[in-house]
């Protein structure tokens, strides 16, 4: 009975099958501290960024607003950090560079003869600035591959070398002092300050093995290990605190096995913090926190993958006592169960399968941060603003999209900070339900507790059927919860659709997502 009291309890109504259910939220067994939810400014912002200014405003508060109008409606979607992605050249390059879109060329601070150029990168720059007016004070800079000129093809496009750094042997150090100098400069250009940054992305990626198709280059572990102790060397030399974050893989296969790769590129959490790997080790290199960040890219279907792949990896996490993040994510073209969508898709359809790879991701292999792909796009259902450029790339219309507000259910109110606490479920006879806080393709529940003391619970809806719960806390609080619904219903993106008290039936609508926010009100 006392564990009973300790909790806050939602009660399934009796759905479908007729019986009833019912969840605990484990108060006293809190788990990962929840750092951020984030996006990218890759390709677009750069184009984007020099919108007129209304427009670029709208944009820029639907991604970090925390304001709400009068009716309580949210105007944004609250993300606390921002992805700035720094370009290794190829637009200076032009068809040159071998990527044939100019949407996925990217100009690059350091000029051929050495010097800088601040005035790069402006559309970019611009929008950040505007993140950080809203609030945003988390920022990280990634980059796809090294200057064009520090690369053995002289492009910033993979070309061959069986996967193999895409650098000169002369420009390692040359490296990390350029890291170290845009770091710098964008302080002192624009006042924004770099928290994080990635030297490598994906680089056991096959995609950029083989080029070109975007900025891109691989790499061997022995490769990232000896670049990021350089990059740390040049940092503590000039009192940088920025942290080092490895390394954007691809898979998560290969951070904890060798998944389409051999032993140079995979089991990456073991080689970079195990301090058996003395060739590689960075466990107890400066700037380098023990952390390990990756793609859900690959992994997502079948819905066995999708749960038992984030287990295999949290396994290996605890076992090297090391902290993950999830830093990007698309659709793509495996994932069966939409893949086959043509272009845009403006319902819930897009929006739940992210989700629930979200819920996954953090309930399954304990992300502290999940952060999505290209924020902006025109023609394809990845993206969290929908743009429509004219011909001049400078100016065109907008729009919002499901997918931004499905991600706004978790980012919107659970906060830098917050505690996610477990969730047990049980069923009619009070019988213990493994992992029946999820419902791949029902219901599924997360909960959290912010640093101000409210509580946030985040209910994702799969199904073709309303489900209904009750929500209740101990038989003595009578606490307020305001509910928010994101559906394909019109007007309902993080619309809030009224209170409830603990103890009352709560619906979730079929294809949808409410998130409950404790106001503490009694």
């Amino acid at each position: 009975m006392k564990n009973l009291l300790v909790g806050i309890f939602l009660l399934l109504a009796p759905i479908m099958n007729g019986q009833a259910v019912h969840y605990r939220i484990e108060t006293g067994k809190p788990q990962q501290i929840m750092e951020h939810f984030s996006s990218s400014d890759a390709w677009s912002t750069q184009f984007v960024g020099l919108w007129p200014q209304e427009k670029q405003n709208q944009m820029a508060d639907w991604l970090f607003s925390m304001e709400t109008d009068s009716k309580g409606q949210p105007k944004g979607i609250g993300l606390p950090l921002w992805r700035f992605y720094v370009g290794a050249g190829s637009t200076e390059q032009g068809e040159e560079s071998q990527i044939g879109s100019v949407w996925t060329r990217a100009e690059c601070f350091l000029q051929a003869d050495g010097t800088y150029n601040w005035d790069k990168m402006k559309g970019q720059r611009n929008f950040i600035k505007l993140a950080k007016e809203r609030g945003v004070n988390k920022f990280l800079a990634f980059l796809n591959s090294p200057p064009v000129n520090f690369t053995q093809n002289g492009l910033a496009t993979n070309t061959g070398r069986d996967g193999t750094f895409n650098m000169k042997s002369d420009c390692y150090v040359k490296y990390a002092a350029y890291l170290a100098d845009i770091i710098e400069g964008v302080e002192k250009h624009d006042g924004i300050k770099f928290n994080y940054i990635c030297p490598f992305n994906e680089p056991d990626g096959h995609w950029n093995w083989l080029g070109p198709k975007q900025e891109g280059t691989p790499a061997t572990n022995r490769e990232i290990a000896k670049t990021v102790r350089l990059i740390s060397k040049e940092f503590v030399k000039r009192k940088i605190d920025t942290q080092i974050l490895i390394s954007e893989s691809s898979d998560y296969r290969c951070m904890f096995d060798n998944h389409m790769t051999d032993w140079q590129r995979g089991h990456q959490i073991q080689t970079f913090f195990s301090p058996d790997s003395t060739a590689t080790y960075l466990g107890d290199t400066p700037n380098v926190p023990r952390l390990i960040v990756g793609h859900s890219y690959w992994t997502n279907t079948p819905l066995k993958s999708l749960h038992d792949i984030r287990c295999q990896l949290r396994d290996t996490l605890d076992k090297y006592k090391v902290d993950f993040w999830q830093t990007e994510l698309c659709i793509m073209h495996n994932d069966k169960e939409i893949g086959g969508i043509p272009g845009f898709d403006s319902t819930m359809k897009t929006a739940l399968y992210v989700a629930r790879v979200i819920h996954h991701d953090i309930v399954f292999a304990h992300a502290k941060s999940w952060q999505w792909w290209r924020t902006f796009g025109e023609k394809n259902r990845n993206a969290l603003v929908r743009i429509f450029p004219d011909s001049t790339l400078l100016d065109g219309e907008i729009a919002d999209t499901k997918l931004l507000w499905a991600i706004g259910n978790y980012s919107r109110f659970v906060r830098p900070g917050a505690v996610r606490l477990a969730v047990s479920a049980f069923d009619k006879n009070g019988r213990l339900i493994h992992e029946g806080d999820t419902e791949q393709t029902g219901l599924m529940c997360s909960s959290f507790r912010n640093t101000d003391g409210s509580k946030v619970l985040v209910v994702l809806n799969y199904g073709k059927q309303d489900r209904t719960f009750l929500l209740d806390q101990d038989v003595v609080s009578r606490e307020m919860w305001q509910q928010y619904r994101t559906s394909d219903r019109e007007g309902e993106s993080l619309k809030p659709v009224g209170r409830v008290e603990n103890g009352k039936i709560v619906c979730i609508p079929a294809r949808s997502m409410v998130t409950l926010v404790s106001s503490g009100e009694k």
